[in-house]
């Protein structure tokens, strides 16, 4: 089973390290940082240049950590925040298969991460280094509950910081 558990971190935690460069930095014929701000502002997540280096950010790091079984949890958390958020956000109304732009892939990608964080990284991983190489269903509950609850924070505080007509951001009145 190590094997096999190396082989999902690697390949998925590298999807996502892939993606987020994608965003943070424009590799991989990406948006970069500009295009990615500029998506958010789509969604009307807001502010949209900080939740455009959050999700890149998340991608890119949760996704190193999650393929080298670091902090597993925790880093297959913020990847399930990052796909339920673009299942909400963008793919839901498409239905669920992806050649439609559904949320299939998205559901793939963040049960892979939940499976990681149930299963644990495995002997081949730093988790496992700190005798942390299976967190069992704890582990996994944690991810799922936690990414859920962190895409729902990001689009409810996205609301309160939803711009004025004008462009600029209103102040807050006592």
């Amino acid at each position: 089973m190590a094997f096999g558990t190396l082989l999902l971190r690697l390949t998925v935690g590298g999807l996502f390290v892939g993606h987020g460069l994608q965003k943070l930095t424009g590799a991989f014929e990406g948006p970069g940082l500009e295009g990615a701000t500029g998506m958010m502002a789509s969604l009307d997540i807001h502010p949209p240049r900080q939740n455009a280096i959050a999700a890149a950010s998340a991608e890119t790091f949760g996704g190193a950590a999650l393929a080298l079984g670091v902090a597993t949890p925790a880093a297959a958390a913020a990847l399930i925040a990052t796909m339920a958020t673009a299942v909400r956000k963008v793919h839901l109304q498409n239905g669920v298969w992806n050649s439609k732009g559904g949320w299939e892939f998205n559901a793939v990608l963040a049960a892979a991460a939940a499976a990681v964080a149930s299963e644990g990284p495995g002997a081949i991983s730093v988790d496992a280094l700190f005798k942390r190489a299976r967190w069992g269903a704890r582990g996994g509950l944690f991810a799922l509950a936690a990414g859920i609850a962190g895409s729902y924070a990001v689009t409810e505080l996205a609301k309160r910081a939803k711009p004025a007509d004008d462009g600029v951001s209103a102040a807050p009145t006592a």
